[in-house]
Order: structure tokens, then C-alpha cells, then sequence
């Protein structure tokens, strides 16, 4: 017999050591995950039954009780306990030493600049696009190399989808219910990537923004699916910059023209030329604040001719607010000519937030 943990909206079993979740009996852990499934309450992968003994590893790993609100969602109140991410995380497939990261990503994506009823009910379809940083990446194996943005570690896979599993439990971020996107992205199940900061001479993403050197953080930005760009026949950084801004443009036509965070994530090859040429982070910031632009007429190329003409047609939409908007990640393989950028959802609607893991 295994005793699982549940969601709202089941009765009450048990409330030992504190707890607020429903206990339910089942026959083993296959049967957990099928009534999981019957339940609505996954991501539509196989779960890990949440039991009380794996629930209390998690929040002993992060130092919480299980009645600790980690985050209130402020659009409608509802509070995020530490009891119930950890079972979001528990079911996602972590194991303990991953829960102080899930938490910070919870805190994160509760303040108010993140938008985080609004990106979650929106019919654009966006999801968190999470960044690691610090000693933590090591500590817990995460992946900042080969197949970066795919399935190459647990660590990314699980922790991602933990927070995915928690909008879905805990918000109600069901797909036709609260979550109205129209088509979605593979980056609502996961999205989340550690920086390559051992091979890379820039600074970290995450000290960019504010947090000391040497600490553990998260950056998480709410975005839609990431544009892979290639060029590898120059090594003059401004024509680089150049494709990935072109990028930049397109999204600016075919989806949205307000300006906001971006993100490019830059593997080895095209950080080695910008290294050769001794440009910072910050240089790629300032050189694409000048070059991502469109005029409003420019929409007549893209079949939004309607658009176009209801206002002045050479206005100039920037993509960045400035430069500052740009994040900048290094990560990815070693060979290939090959970068990303990772639009956002709806502009400076919704705002990036960077905080520290408390570990």
C-alpha cells in the first residue's frame, strides 16, 4: 500500500507533521500515477508518487515547514505553499537537493513585474524561460553545454517541469480552463537552462542583475519558443549580431512589436569571436539596442498591411527599452555556428526577475 499526497479538493486523511494536503491509499506507485492522471493533475507525463516520507525530504532540504507560503500569485491570492510545491517537485521527478532552486523560481515569478496571472491565462501561449546560476549548477548536475536548451540533465528537465506542475495544481494554469493559450510551446513542460560559466570570460547573468558573484540564483522571464539562428561564415561580431538581431526583427513583425526583455543564448563558437574581438556582454547589449528596430510600415512585408497604415508609418519601434533589456547567457555545444534568441510573451507587460537561492 502507498500513501500519496494530493491536491486540493480531496479529503483530508491525514494531517501529521502539519500538513494541509489529502492523503490518499493506493495499491503501489503505478496506481498513484494512474490516479494522477484520472485526476487531471499532471503535465500529461508519468509521475512521481508524492509520498509524505519524499515530501518531508524536500522540505527538510530547503528548511520549510510545510505550511511556508513561498509566494502569493497577485492577481488573485492565491498562496503557493512550501507543502505544495514540494510535491510539484516530488512528482516533476527531483530529487531534494533541487527544491531550494524550485523555491526561488516560485518567489521569483510572484512579484508583480513578472505577470504571472497574466502570462499564465493568456491566449499567446507563453511559458518560464528559468536560467541558473552560481555554485548550485555544479552541485546538483545541471547542463550547460550539449543539447542545452533540450533533454540533457535532470536537474533542467525536472526543475522546470516542477514549476509547471505547481501553475497547473496550485494556480489552476489548466490548459481550455484558466490557461487559454491558443497553440502553446514544448517549453510549457520544461524550460531551463544553467549558464556556462566555467568556459565562458563574461560576466554571469545573474551578477549582471545584481546578485553578488559566487551566489546561487535564478533568472526567469516569461517567453514564447526560442529562434534558433545560424552564421557561420564571418567573424566580424557586428555581422553575428546582425542574425541574431534579423531575429529579433522578424518577432517584432510576425508576433508582437513592443518592446521588452529579450534573451540570447550564445554557445561556444559565436562567444569565441565576440572574445577574439574583445566584446562584453555589454557590447552585444548596446550594439542590438541600435540594430533591432522596425519601422510600423514595415508590417505592410509581413500581410498586416491593415495595421500598418492606421498610424504613422515610419514611426520606429525599438525591440529593447534599452540596452539593459538584453539578456545575455552563455550556453550550448562547442561546435557550430549556432545561437538562440528567446522572445518575450507580451513585452514590458512582463519583466524578467533574478533572485538568489537560499541554500
Amino acid at each position: 500500500m502507498t500513501r500519496t499526497e494530493g491536491f486540493p479538493g480531496e479529503r483530508q486523511m491525514s494531517s501529521s507533521a502539519g500538513y494541509a494536503s489529502a492523503v490518499l491509499e493506493v495499491a503501489d506507485a503505478a496506481e498513484a500515477n494512474e490516479l494522477f492522471q484520472r485526476k487531471g493533475w499532471t503535465d500529461g507525463l508519468p509521475v512521481v508518487a508524492p509520498t509524505e516520507d519524499a515530501v518531508a525530504r524536500f522540505l527538510d532540504a530547503a528548511g520549510l515547514a510545510p505550511g511556508d507560503i513561498i509566494g502569493v500569485e497577485p492577481v488573485r491570492r492565491r498562496s503557493i505553499s512550501a507543502e505544495k510545491l514540494a510535491i510539484a517537485a516530488v512528482m516533476a521527478g527531483c530529487l531534494p537537493e533541487y527544491f531550494p532552486v524550485s523555491v526561488a523560481i516560485i518567489k521569483a515569478m510572484c512579484r508583480p513585474e513578472y505577470a504571472l496571472h497574466g502570462s499564465t491565462a493568456s491566449t499567446g501561449g507563453s511559458a518560464p524561460f528559468i536560467v541558473v546560476n552560481g555554485p548550485v549548477r555544479l552541485e546538483i548536475g545541471m547542463n550547460a553545454t550539449h543539447n542545452a536548451l533540450g533533454n540533457a540533465a535532470r536537474a533542467n528537465a525536472t526543475i522546470g517541469r516542477s514549476v509547471r506542475l505547481v501553475l497547473l495544481n496550485v494556480l489552476g494554469g489548466f490548459p481550455g480552463q484558466l490557461d487559454r493559450s491558443t497553440l502553446g510551446h514544448p517549453g510549457k513542460f520544461t524550460f531551463c537552462v544553467a549558464e556556462d560559466e566555467e568556459d565562458s570570460g563574461w560576466l554571469p547573468l545573474s551578477v549582471e542583475r545584481g546578485i553578488p558573484a559566487g551566489t546561487s540564483a535564478i533568472t526567469v522571464m516569461q517567453v514564447q519558443s526560442p529562434h534558433q539562428i545560424m552564421n557561420e561564415w564571418t567573424h566580424d561580431p557586428r555581422e553575428i549580431l546582425d542574425t541574431y538581431a534579423s531575429a529579433i526583427r522578424n518577432n517584432m513583425l510576425t508576433y508582437s512589436i513592443w518592446e521588452g526583455n529579450y534573451a540570447f543564448v550564445i554557445p561556444k563558437q559565436h562567444r569565441e569571436i565576440f572574445a577574439a574581438a574583445g566584446w562584453s556582454k555589454q557590447n552585444i547589449r548596446e550594439y542590438v539596442y541600435e540594430v533591432a528596430r522596425v519601422k510600423r510600415g514595415d508590417w505592410r512585408a509581413v500581410g498586416k498591411a491593415a495595421v500598418a497604415g492606421r498610424k504613422d508609418e515610419e514611426k520606429v519601434y525599438c525591440a529593447l527599452r534599452s540596452p539593459d533589456d538584453l539578456l545575455v547567457v552563455a550556453a550550448g555545444g562547442p561546435a557550430g555556428g549556432f545561437g538562440a534568441i528567446v522572445p518575450p510573451w507580451y513585452g514590458k507587460k512582463s519583466l524578467a526577475v533574478t533572485v538568489a537561492i537560499d541554500v
